[in-house]
């Protein structure tokens, strides 16, 4: 009780105070601010966690703030522990940009407590993530409760992809070592009301496809009729790509086989979360999720492609827009993939299919981009499974619960292929309504609170483990 006790004093007098001076940092990622570095909130961030960190007084704690010209900059945190063993906890500190339609009162670097929830960018996705990580450690060790070594890492570019952090991984093996767990809090979760543990992950394929039949825009009573619409032919091309009566991605080449186990696992979350799973979602009054089926709504979310146009160009304005037949008609893709594709065949099997044989012979470009890949977690050891779900009822009063996210998260896939020994504990905060990337993003604090706790009972058991006590 006193362990809960201490987490919670600490996230009410110091994390959320904390949080909100992040959230008020427009850190966005690199692939977001090209300028970050001459714009220095990436930097303000780094400073505001290395000096929450520094303050805690974490018996034994070494701060190192990484930096390799041209990149991101890393924080590593290493904390002694005692016997054998290493775990690695892993959280980011950049944003995603701020995007429109935040309601009256709030907005992306304007924090607001409301509620229980605590609004603004990047306070859940994952700004929270190293002050439940060191606050964790902490109340161990006030506990006088023994777990092994800790190594927190925060990286500074996961929203662009994690271009910067294989250097940094090779760079500090010697102060990372070689954990035998990684704690992961950048996740979501079902609801509020349990532990969720994420066992899957979608890899993604952020590619642009071009359209273009004429060098320059000319009248469109002149030319409709003779000229083939670039929009047009852009769409018969997405049309080979994806089923748009049902959604369903057409190429066989883009889908895997699901292992039972993910699908038993999908079967058991549908059970618990029911049509909670699409009402969290701010549908307009009247429309609906895609099926009824919660199960296979799950799949889809996390072991089937799926695919959204986030963005396009060669449009004007409404305001702007002249009867012109336009030369060009560019969209960007977000293609996700299962956790288990190749993102390197999915991407050539993408590029064959919207590119081959275009319509009217018309000029078309694929840029792909930086495919993704997706992970697929280890099974879990016995001690592992047991202590998540201990954890869970000790602060939520609930059984964890297991299911596959449909984000990409690319360290994890690194980390799985660096240590393949390594059991893997991936959570977070990001529940119903909780929007992260979108508008009105926020962090439901009393799950930060209890989350907290839960990470701090799987290290105690995880030194358990290792350490056959």
């Amino acid at each position: 009780m006193q362990l809960q006790s201490f987490i919670r004093e600490t996230w009410q007098t110091s994390i959320v105070p904390a949080l909100k001076e992040y959230i008020a940092i427009p850190s966005e990622s690199p692939a977001f601010d090209a300028q970050w570095r001459e714009h220095g909130h990436m930097d303000r961030a780094v400073e505001l966690f290395t000096r929450w960190a520094t303050a805690q007084d974490v018996p034994g704690l070494e701060l190192h703030v990484a930096r390799a010209e041209g990149r991101t900059p890393l924080l590593l945190m290493e904390i002694p522990g005692t016997g054998q063993g290493t775990v690695l906890l892993y959280g980011h500190l950049d944003k995603q940009p701020p995007m429109e339609g935040w309601r009256p009162g709030l907005g992306p670097w304007t924090p607001v407590l409301e509620d229980g929830r605590l609004y603004g960018r990047g306070g859940a996705d994952d700004g929270y993530g190293m002050f439940a990580a060191l606050t964790a450690v902490k109340a161990l060790k006030l506990e006088s409760i023994p777990c092994a070594r800790c190594v927190v890492m925060i990286e500074a570019c996961e929203e662009s992809g994690s271009f910067d952090l294989p250097h940094y991984v090779n760079a500090l093996a010697d102060r990372i070592g070689t954990p035998d767990l990684v704690v992961c809090l950048d996740s979501g979760c079902g609801d509020y009301e349990r532990m969720w543990v994420t066992t899957s992950l979608r890899g993604v394929i952020n590619a642009t496809l071009s359209v273009s039949t004429l060098t320059e825009g000319v009248h469109s009573g002149a030319a409709s009729g003779i000229v083939p619409s670039s929009f047009r032919i852009l769409r018969r091309l997405l049309s080979r790509l994806e089923d748009e009566d049902t959604g369903r991605i057409l190429p066989p080449g883009l889908h895997v086989d699901i292992p039972p186990d993910r699908l038993a696992q999908a079967g058991a979350a549908a059970e618990v979360l029911g049509a909670g799973l699409h009402a969290g979602y701010p549908f307009h009054p009247g429309a609906t999720p895609v099926g009824d089926d919660v199960t296979e709504l799950l799949l889809n979310r996390t072991w089937r492609p799926q695919l959204e146009i986030i963005g396009a160009a060669g449009l004007p304005t409404l305001e702007q827009a002249g009867n012109v037949l336009r030369p060009e008609t560019r969209a960007k893709l977000s293609l996700r993939l299962p956790p288990t594709a190749d993102p390197d065949a999915a991407v050539t099997c993408l590029r064959d299919t919207l590119t081959q044989d275009p319509p009217y012979g018309a000029r078309v470009a694929f840029d792909p981009g930086q495919g993704t890949g997706g992970w697929n977690a280890p099974p879990f050891v016995p001690w592992l499974e047991e202590s998540m779900n201990r954890a869970s009822r000790e602060f939520f009063r609930k059984d964890a619960c297991a299911t596959g996210e449909g984000g990409t998260i690319p360290f994890m896939a690194m980390l799985a292929e660096k240590f393949p020994q390594a059991q893997f504990m991936i959570t977070g905060v990001l529940g119903p309504k909780s929007n992260a990337h979108g508008p009105n993003e926020f962090l439901h604090l009393e799950t930060g609170m209890n989350l907290t706790g839960c990470v701090a009972r799987v290290l105690e058991d995880h030194y358990r483990a290792v350490n056959a006590l």
